[in-house]
């Protein structure tokens, strides 16, 4: 028995219902080749994009920004997010999306709490209290990337004391947007405490025609059921979990069609696995960089390992692909079928 159907962002077909979220530093073409293999995400996301850093459309015909390795080249459905308070500049980076590398969904941050984005740039969460603002971005974008469907990810709030998410949500629908996803959190609280679904789930009311997108933390299959069960949204967001258990996507598919879910990588599967994505990042960016953006994914991959705090202590050391390859397999033995508890 299915417990949740299909998700349609405007014409695109979200089977199941479970995004992958957009995550700086971490969702790159890599990361998002390992995702698909495993299976069980129903859309995939890039990083968040600038728009003023993408400010030279005519020069990336031929140059593809870094953030955007692999995207016209990948399979659908895929979901570029963009970032900034300029409705023009977020307009066009939008269009050339859309038209040029075909994405599927376009989708604006209105989410990110980082002091850089938010006090520096004045975007990301630091527009929330300016829903009128938020709906003239909404409205730019939708009319410049159409009939490609444009979302907006948004938090609860500014602060605790000024929850300002139902009107926002009101804001992105009524100016086009085909889905919005909420952030159990303000951008207050940043990362710290819990998500609040049950204030997720009182944004429904606000909305009238477009599917609401639950997000946070969420680690198992078994909180995604319970969102579902518990809350009213029409697909959920993984983020921070997936990124020590990317296969955390196939075992929430099964749970969602009623199926077996798949036990946990052995820490020989694990070790596998944490080798080829290295490969794929240091193939792309070489030895010296590729060794160094791989010791965060390491340390993402440790969570609930035995000698995790030994590993991260060791890889956030190595500086060739032969030591990184070294320390995985020191820790990771190719011989052990043991597996590690799914809460990370």
């Amino acid at each position: 028995m299915t417990i949740k159907g299909a998700l349609r962002i405007g014409p695109v077909i979200v089977d199941p219902p479970v995004l992958q979220a957009p995550m700086a530093g971490f969702t790159n073409f890599a990361y998002r080749q390992i995702v698909r293999e495993l299976g069980g995400a129903g859309l995939l996301a890039t990083e968040m994009i600038s728009a003023r850093g993408f400010h030279s459309l005519e020069a990336h015909k031929s140059q593809v920004p870094e953030r955007l390795w692999g995207v016209r080249d990948e399979p659908r459905p895929l979901a570029v997010q963009i970032w900034d308070n300029d409705p023009k500049a977020l307009a066009a980076v939008g269009a050339c999306l859309a038209h040029e590398f075909r994405v599927s969904v376009v989708d604006i941050n209105f989410g990110c709490p980082v002091k850089q984005i938010t006090e520096k740039a004045h975007s990301g969460s630091y527009l929330l209290r300016f829903p009128d603002r938020v709906g003239r971005i909404v409205e730019a974008v939708a009319a410049a990337c159409r009939p490609t469907p444009v979302t907006a990810k948004i938090r609860l709030g500014c602060t605790r004391d000024s929850i300002s998410a139902g009107e926002v949500a009101q804001a992105v629908e009524q100016a086009g947007a085909a889905a919005l996803t909420v952030h159990g959190r303000t951008a207050q609280d940043y990362f710290r405490g819990s998500a609040n679904w049950e204030s997720i789930s009182r944004i429904k009311s606000h909305l009238k025609r477009i599917p609401l997108i639950g997000n946070g933390d969420l680690r198992t299959a078994g909180d995604v059921l319970e969102a579902f069960r518990r809350w009213d949204v029409d697909g959920v967001m993984i983020a921070r979990a997936a990124l020590a258990r990317p296969w955390l996507f196939r075992q929430v598919r099964a749970a969602l069609r009623g199926e077996p879910v798949p036990p946990e990588l052995t820490l020989a599967e694990q070790r596998e696995l944490l080798l080829r994505h290295g490969r794929l990042i240091i193939d792309r960016f070489g030895p010296g960089k590729g060794t160094v953006l791989m010791r965060k994914y390491g340390c993402c991959y440790a969570q609930g390992c035995p000698g995790a705090r030994e590993f991260r202590a060791q890889v956030a050391r190595v500086n060739t692909p032969d030591e990184f390859a070294e320390v995985v397999e020191r820790y990771f033995p190719s011989g052990e079928s043991s597996r590690r508890g799914a809460g990370g």
